[in-house]
């Protein structure tokens, strides 16, 4: 019977290890959560302060509004961004593990590529004045992008996707509530999704 066990004990252990070496699992749920309340306090600051709502596909703005929705947009990203790096790092090394290595750089192929083709095709609509076209579409990249990351990490990762590409299709069609749409998407899911991977893996 002990036997049996230790070869149980074993057989998932090196299950562990393979997963650890294929699957990057340093995602922090206090990134997520930190990220989603950045989203949120800059999707009001842009709608109660900057009075910025596109409610048609084409929209003309003040240039100097739009300049600070950008900006906005941008402080709200690298805030994101700049959270996931930190707590990720300390998440690895608690695992003893880097978190640059040949797991997350693929994790950041399968996502450089929707991600960059859809900010360079935002900058585009922006160009042209189809400023309404910005929160889904940034919806829908970046939902294709995480369900790619999906392979690389955590499965609910692709979930999260497709919840994210499922908002920016209906934000699509109601233009009027793009910053809302884009606030639940991008503010409320990251929130969820950051709970939810803390209380099931970081507990």
């Amino acid at each position: 019977m002990k036997q049996e066990q230790d070869y149980i004990r074993d057989i998932a252990e090196i299950r562990s290890m393979m997963e650890r070496s294929s699957k990057f699992l340093s995602l922090a749920g206090w990134a997520g959560i930190l990220a989603g309340i950045f989203a949120l306090a800059g999707a009001y600051l842009i709608y109660a302060v900057f009075d910025f709502n596109p409610d048609r596909i084409l929209y003309t703005e003040e240039k100097g509004t739009l300049i600070q929705v950008l900006f906005t947009g941008f402080v709200v990203l690298l805030l994101a961004v700049a959270t996931a790096i930190y707590f990720s790092a300390r998440k690895a090394a608690k695992l003893g593990e880097k978190i640059w290595n040949s797991t997350s750089r693929r994790l950041v192929d399968e996502m450089a590529v929707p991600l960059v083709t859809g900010g360079l095709l935002i900058l585009l609509l922006i160009w042209h004045g189809l400023l309404g076209l910005i929160a889904p579409l940034t919806l829908l990249f970046y939902g294709l992008s995480l369900y790619n990351a999906g392979r690389f990490t955590y499965t609910e990762i692709k979930v999260f996707g497709i919840l994210q590409i499922i908002l920016g299709l209906i934000n699509v069609y109601f233009i009027e509530y793009g910053l809302l749409i884009w606030a639940i998407g991008f503010g409320l899911l990251h929130i969820i999704y950051g709970i939810y991977i803390h209380l099931k893996y970081e507990r």
